[in-house]
């Protein structure tokens, strides 16, 4: 044991008090909406986003479930999910258009640690690499820091998802490790990877999520002057 240790183990939470649970209310934005998930408003709009046969072919590789047969199966998973609260499913809807083009969700909502994760996450090709995808990304996490108090923000993924991991570094999060053999997902062994935003880190990350976001980031062609992990 290291008896010459000055500064505390932990730090000091005995004012320490649970935090709400996210409420099932629409986040807004600029770009996009977060509306709870409702399968007869948003079940056509993301049986077309996540089953364009021109669309993202890895879409459905790294998520438990998925691809559905037809608008219909479809449709079924979202009223099953839609009665849920934990996960905590939001449906991304561009403002412009009004069309749902993706899902996301709160996860391991824990009030009394003031811990949450965001997941479930699967945008349509046409959301994906989009300011409407990074806006939804910041609409989470501002709700779970700034309205709801929490400490620490997760995000998790397959080990093997590229993608996933660099959107989660993009965005701020810190990689904390791997858990190995922690999942069987589709007949097949899932090794998840670990991320985190704490509540210190946020004040940086939500400045940077908004300067980003900010309109004159853009040229008049759309694309970004200055890229999320710059302005970090």
């Amino acid at each position: 044991m290291d008896t010459d240790r000055t500064e505390p183990l932990t730090d000091d939470l005995a004012d320490w008090r649970p935090v709400p649970r996210p409420a099932q209310r629409p986040l807004h934005g600029a770009r996009v909406r977060l509306e709870p998930l409702d399968p007869d408003r948003h079940g056509d709009d993301l049986f077309a986003a996540g089953h364009d046969p021109g669309g993202d072919p890895h879409l459905w590789r790294y998520l438990p479930y998925g691809p559905f047969a037809d608008a219909g199966e479809l449709r079924a998973w979202l009223t099953a999910r839609a009665a849920c609260t934990d996960p905590l499913f939001r449906a991304v809807v561009d403002t412009a258009t009004g069309r749902a083009g993706g899902v996301v969700s709160f996860l391991r909502i824990e009030p009394a640690h003031g811990c949450i994760e965001i997941g479930h996450i699967w945008f349509g090709a046409d959301l994906q690499r989009t300011p409407q995808a990074t806006e939804a990304i910041y609409l989470l996490a501002r709700h779970a820091f700034d309205d709801l108090g929490n400490r620490r923000l997760e995000w998790k993924c397959d080990a093997a998802n590229a993608r996933s991991r660099a959107a989660a570094e993009r965005f701020g999060f810190s990689f904390e490790g791997v858990f190995r053999q922690n999942l069987i997902v589709k007949g097949r062994n899932r090794d998840t990877a670990w991320f985190s935003l704490l509540d210190r880190e946020w004040p940086a990350a939500r400045a940077a999520f908004e300067a980003w976001l900010a309109p004159e980031n853009f040229d008049a062609d759309g694309r970004q002057q200055r890229s999320l992990v710059a302005l970090r």
